[in-house]
C-alpha cells in the first residue's frame, strides 16, 4: 500500500515543526503549551508513534494512554489518540494516573504507553513520556528521533484502506494500587503517622489507593490535584518545596514525612526530626532488602550516589554496578545485567518486579516498611545508611564546561593517589576517600558538581576549592 498525501492535521501547523529539538529530546517530549506544544502536533506525534510501531509490526495493536492533573492534559491526550487511531491502532485511555501507573499498565497489559504530563515542571508545560511494551523507554536512539523527524515533516496520512483503531476508557487505579501491596507487605508492621505532600500532583490521587487500608495514620498535604501549583512547585528536588512538608512532620509528631513530585514518579523522604533523608540513603536501604529477597542480585547506582551504596550492596551480599547518570543507562544496564534494582541521586528507584521501570510509590513502600518493622525511629535507622557528607548538586554558568573540566583534570589528575574516570564528566578521587563528579549539562551552559567526603568540613573544603577553579 501506499500512503496519501500528508493530512489536514499534519499541514494546518499552529506552533512551528521545522526544527523539534527544544520539543522532542533525549527522553520525552516536553515543552510550553501554545508555544512549543499544541494538539495539531500532538495529534502528528501520535500518528507518528502508530507508523513506528505499524512498521515495527505488521498486526494492529494498542497503545495505553494516561495523563497527569495539567489543565491541557485531556486536550492533548484526545488529539493524541486521534493520531493513533487514524492509522489502525487501538487506545485505551486510563485517564488520571502517575507515571508509573502508566508504566504498570504498560507492563501489565504488555503494550506500548504514553504518559501526558511535564512531571516537576510549572504549570504552562505539558509532554510526553514514551514506551515501548513492558514499560521499555523510548528514546531517542530507540525510536523517538524518527517520531521527531516524521512529526518535522509532516505525518503522512493513513495508507489507503486503513481500519480506524478505537478508545476504550479503563480505570486500572486500584490494580495498580494492588499490584504494588502485593510488592511489599505492611500487614504487620507497627501503625506510623505519615504526613504525605503531594505538592497538588498526582499522588493526591494515588496515595488513597495505595496506603488506604495500612496500618498508617496519613496527614495529607495538598492532595487537591491542580495542575497551576498554588501552593508550591512539585519539584521536592529544589529544598525550597520541603519546607511546608518539613515543618508539617514535625508540628504533627509524624513518624515519616513523604514529598512526590507532579507526575509521583519520584518520592523524597524526611525524617521525624523534619531532616531529609538522602536518596542515596533511600537507595541503601531498598537495596539491602530487595538482596534480602534475591540474594547475590546486582544493584545499579549512577556515579552520583554516595560511596555508602556500593559498601551497602557489597555488605549485604550483592554485586554493585556503577552506571551514568539518566533512567535510559539504568534500564538497560538492569537489563543487561538482570539487577534486582536500581537508585539514582535523583530520587528515580527502578525494580525488577515492575518492568525495571520506576517507582517513587514501591519505593516510600519499601521505606515504610523498614520503620515498621524497625522499633526506633526514622533518623535511627537511617543513621546506617548515611556514612558520609555530600555537597549535593551545585550548578555554575561557564562559558566553555570542557574546558574547565579539563583544567580540572590537570590540576588533580597529576597528584599522588589520585584517581580519574570519564564515565559521565569528570569523576576525581583523592586518597583520603573523598571524591567528586564534575558533569556539563546537556541543554544548558553549566556544570554540575557533586562532592563527597567523611565530614562536613571535609566535603566544604573540597567543594570550595574545585567551585574556586571552575567559577574563575
Amino acid at each position: 500500500m501506499t500512503d496519501t498525501p500528508a493530512s489536514t492535521a499534519a499541514t494546518a501547523r499552529e506552533v512551528p515543526r521545522d526544527d523539534l529539538s527544544g520539543l522532542i529530546k533525549a527522553y520525552d517530549v516536553r515543552g510550553i503549551v501554545g508555544e512549543q506544544i499544541d494538539a495539531a502536533l500532538v495529534r502528528e506525534v501520535g500518528a507518528a508513534l502508530a507508523r513506528l510501531l505499524r512498521a515495527e509490526s505488521a498486526e494492529t495493536g494498542v497503545v495505553v494512554v494516561g495523563h497527569d492533573m495539567r489543565p491541557s492534559s485531556p486536550e492533548l491526550v484526545a488529539a493524541f489518540a486521534e493520531g493513533v487511531t487514524a492509522h489502525g491502532l487501538d487506545v485505551v485511555n486510563i485517564g488520571l494516573a502517575s507515571t508509573d501507573m502508566l508504566y504498570f499498565a504498560s507492563g501489565a497489559l504488555d503494550v506500548p504507553g504514553a504518559m501526558f504530563t511535564a512531571s516537576h515542571n510549572p504549570a504552562k508545560y505539558n509532554g510526553i513520556k514514551l514506551c515501548r511494551a513492558g514499560a521499555s523507554p523510548i528514546g531517542a536512539d530507540t525510536g523517538l528521533a524518527t517520531i521527531r523527524e516524521a512529526v518535522e515533516q509532516g505525518v503522512p496520512a493513513p495508507a489507503a484502506g486503513t481500519t480506524p483503531g478505537t478508545v476504550e476508557e479503563r480505570n486500572m487505579v486500584a490494580d495498580y494500587a494492588a499490584y504494588l501491596r502485593g510488592l511489599v507487605d505492611l500487614s504487620a508492621a507497627r501503625p506510623l503517622r505519615v504526613v504525605v505532600d503531594a505538592g497538588n500532583g498526582m499522588a493526591g490521587y494515588t496515595v488513597p489507593e495505595v496506603l488506604g487500608g495500612l496500618p498508617l495514620d496519613i496527614v495529607p498535604m495538598y492532595f487537591e490535584l491542580d495542575g497551576t501549583f498554588p501552593n508550591h512547585e512539585a519539584n521536592p528536588l529544589d529544598p525550597a518545596n520541603l519546607v511546608d512538608l518539613q515543618k508539617a512532620v514535625v508540628a504533627e509528631g509524624a513518624d515519616i514525612g513523604l514529598a512526590f513530585d507532579g507526575d509521583a514518579d519520584r518520592c523524597f523522604v524526611v525524617d521525624e526530626r523534619g531532616e531529609p533523608v538522602s536518596p542515596s540513603a533511600v537507595t541503601a536501604i531498598v537495596a539491602a532488602r530487595e538482596l534480602a529477597k534475591s540474594p547475590g542480585s546486582a544493584v545499579i547506582h549512577n556515579l552520583i550516589t554516595s560511596h555508602a551504596v556500593p559498601e551497602i550492596i557489597t555488605e549485604h551480599g550483592g554485586t554493585p554496578v556503577r552506571t551514568r547518570v539518566g533512567h535510559s543507562y539504568i534500564k538497560q544496564v538492569m537489563a543487561e545485567t538482570d539487577a534486582v534494582f536500581g537508585g539514582e541521586h535523583s530520587a528515580h528507584y527502578y525494580f525488577r518486579d515492575f518492568w525495571r521501570a520506576d517507582s517513587g510509590m514501591l519505593a516510600a513502600l519499601h521505606v515504610l516498611a523498614a520503620l515498621g518493622e524497625s522499633d526506633g525511629t526514622l533518623s535511627a535507622l537511617m543513621a546506617a545508611y548515611e556514612r558520609y557528607a555530600a555537597s549535593g548538586e551545585v550548578n555554575s554558568t561557564v562559558a566553555d564546561a570542557h574546558a574547565k573540566i579539563a583544567e580540572i583534570k590537570e590540576r588533580y589528575g597529576s597528584r599522588d593517589g589520585v584517581t580519574t574516570d570519564e564515565l559521565d564528566g569528570l569523576t576525581v578521587g583523592l586518597p583520603d576517600g573523598s571524591w567528586f563528579n564534575l558533569r556539563p549539562s546537556n541543554t544548558e551552559p553549566l556544570l554540575r558538581l557533586n562532592v563527597e567526603a567523611a565530614d562536613h568540613e571535609a566535603m566544604a573544603a573540597l567543594r570550595d576549592e574545585v567551585l574556586a577553579v571552575v567559577r574563575a
